[in-house]
């Protein structure tokens, strides 16, 4: 989404060059949110939830040298209500001129609270169709970051719009709420000939009219208010090919002159590349009817507007963030701004997987590593935001969290799932044609994710999406007898929104000359114990040597201690919900296991090394177990 340049989050971070730099983050974060003020009260617009838009034909006269516009709005709607009158978002400092329901003059208003209102002489029913046509014009409203800007590049004026999340009212009147998509739009953007225009959707043709040109290009996908821009300036035209043949549809770049460098042309190869990427990860580009692109503006950072992404600089970090976008957030787009993550936090972690993929997996754990930082610079923070935190533009736009957090919730998802139940849930989840060029929410990525896991998410998401905070762990690892190691984990939590982060922890145990062995370990409580083969005597410790997780001040020890037959006999887990396993070093037969209560009271006797203990009650219990080499006596907590 959008990206500017504002109040950010500063963070000091190494990053090598195939990382997203922190001023390129601060870029796309700010560019994202760039068209509102740091608060705004806008809440969902009830006067315009009676009707459905179907269609736009969106008329703009504009000239780069003068901020000013002015326009023809014709749009279709269908009523989802009987309706006497419509409401458009538009903002005060435009002007209405004239207002027309299927060609028939109407009456209107402009309420002062940034709406348009038209009246209707008769009631038009539920499920009618009907179009009404809007003229109107004005100087749009500046508000420190403003959705429509007039600016110069290398002394060449320059015109541009950004609307995201709350700005598409201060150009034309819409609906800029996230509950309708306009099924297909008709843009026409006339301007003095000398200009090249860009806009969504494909270049139908060019009209000249004296010393004036109107360009029209038309987009037949469902759209967003917020994702429709224009920019018009000198721009020189870079054409490209993406896709596989025949299947091939055009990359359209438009460009500064200026920057129309060999170093620009090189960086624009990779958009090729990182389409190819993302089609073989996920599926097909969502516009491939229509086009790629991008168009250079004046902020810094990138809008992913639909099919075409507006750039400040051609970076392959801002180019794999804008063209995730087009998949995750403009295909699938967040239903509310309470779940911006599903736009910007699918965003920032595929660009991450660019460089996995690209560049290997030393600099994608660097690139974690980035993140993870930023992440717990702050103890709390919920990737997830609250009703409060949904209309300041700032939280919306959150690196730390929406961000970096949003991205590295996902990696740890791919992990606990693994790569092949990961990416065929978030193939099934672009392809539900409940979401598919549509909204969604958290919910529905969870529901999709559970699917395919087969198992709930709702611990995860309870504890990583919609809490807060990250853990703290200390791994300690002992030598248990031949060929055989103990792993201790706990943690600490930085929120006290969470009690316990259950997930499953990397651990690597090294050994003499270099020797590894690599385990994952499903930590669903304090103090819970492992007891692992391992082919070696273990000498030191490592903890998540990937950056799977979110956490930080990790502590990872090898224990010190003689090994006693006592210590090697363990019941584990411990504690234990179901199944309790008896662990015995390789020359020990087990004769018979007994459990007490603690009134002394014996409640279960077993002779097999792995049974069922959910017959027992809830609590301590003392546990006798009976070897060929004596007998021994431990304790367990049942939960």
């Amino acid at each position: 989404m959008k990206k500017t340049y504002l109040i950010l989050f500063f963070f000091s971070l190494s990053l090598s060059f195939a990382q997203i730099t922190e001023s390129e983050l601060k870029e796309i974060v700010n560019a994202e949110m760039k068209s509102a003020s740091s608060m705004m009260s806008v809440e969902v617009n009830s006067n315009t939830l009676n009707y459905d838009v179907t269609y736009h034909q969106l008329e703009f006269t504009v000239n780069p040298a003068d901020y000013f516009i002015s326009g023809k709005v014709t749009t279709t709607f269908t009523a989802l209500a009987n309706m006497n009158s419509i409401t458009f978002d538009m903002a005060n400092e435009l002007t209405v001129t004239s207002a027309k329901k299927n060609g028939v003059t109407m009456t209107f208003s402009e309420s002062g609270n940034n709406e348009l209102v038209i009246n209707f002489p008769s009631v038009v029913a539920a499920g009618t169709t009907a179009s009404v046509e809007i003229i109107y014009s004005g100087a749009p409203p500046v508000s420190g970051f403003s959705a429509f800007a007039a600016e110069t590049h290398a002394g060449t004026p320059v015109l541009w719009t950004l609307s995201e999340p709350f700005g598409a009212r201060d150009w034309w009147p819409c609906k800029q709420d996230l509950n309708d998509k306009i099924n297909s739009i008709d843009v026409y953007v006339t301007a003095p000939s000398q200009y090249t225009v860009a806009s969504n959707g494909l270049e139908v043709g060019q009209t000249i009219n004296g010393t004036n040109k109107t360009t029209h290009f038309h987009h037949n996908y469902p759209i967003p208010a917020y994702l429709i821009a224009i920019a018009v300036t000198n721009y020189t035209v870079i054409n490209q090919t993406a896709g596989t043949a025949p299947n091939t549809f055009p990359i359209v770049n438009y460009i500064y002159p200026e920057n129309n460098t060999t170093t620009v042309q090189n960086q624009l190869l990779q958009t090729p590349l990182i389409m190819n990427l993302f089609e073989t990860l996920f599926e097909p580009y969502p516009f491939k009817n229509e086009k790629y692109g991008h168009a250079q503006f004046g902020w810094g950072g990138g809008m992913e507007h639909t099919t075409v992404s507006f750039m400040n600089n051609f970076s392959r970090s801002l180019i794999a963030h804008e063209l995730a976008h087009q998949w995750f957030g403009d295909k699938v787009t967040c239903g509310t701004w309470k779940d911006i993550w599903l736009n910007e936090g699918f965003a920032t972690y595929l660009a991450s997987m660019v460089i996995e993929n690209f560049d290997g997996n030393t600099a994608f754990i660097t690139d974690k590593t980035n993140m993870i930082n930023n992440i717990t610079s702050q103890v709390g923070g919920a990737v997830y935001l609250t009703d409060s935190e949904a209309t300041n533009v700032n939280r919306i736009f959150s690196s730390r969290l929406s961000y970096n957090k949003g991205a590295m919730v996902l990696n740890m998802l791919r992990f606990k799932m693994g790569d092949t139940m990961f990416f065929q849930a978030l193939k099934n989840y672009l392809a539900d044609s409940n979401l598919a060029y549509k909204y969604a929410v958290t919910s529905d990525l969870k529901s999709h994710l559970e699917a395919v896991y087969g198992s709930s998410l709702t611990e995860f998401f309870n504890d990583w999406v919609y809490n807060q905070g990250y853990p703290t762990y200390t791994i300690t690892a002992q030598n248990w007898g031949s060929g055989q190691s103990k792993i201790t984990i706990n943690q600490t939590q930085s929120h006290s929104s969470v009690s316990f982060f259950e997930m499953p922890v990397p651990i690597r145990l090294l050994g003499a000359g270099g020797l590894t062995f690599d385990t994952v370990l499903e930590n669903t409580a304090n103090g819970q114990e492992f007891i692992i083969s391992v082919p070696f005597v273990v000498t030191g410790v490592q903890f998540d040597i990937e950056k799977e997780l979110i956490s930080k001040n990790n502590v990872a020890t090898l224990a010190n201690g003689n090994f006693e037959l006592e210590n090697a006999i363990a019941l584990y887990p411990n504690p234990v919900s179901n199944e309790i396993h008896v662990q015995l070093p390789s020359n020990v037969i087990l004769n018979k296991i007994t459990f007490y209560n603690s009134l002394g009271q014996k409640v279960l006797e077993n002779n097999s090394t792995n049974f069922s203990v959910t017959s027992l009650s809830s609590g301590v219990h003392f546990v006798s177990v009976e070897t060929s080499e004596g007998t021994f006596h431990k304790k367990i907590i049942k939960n």
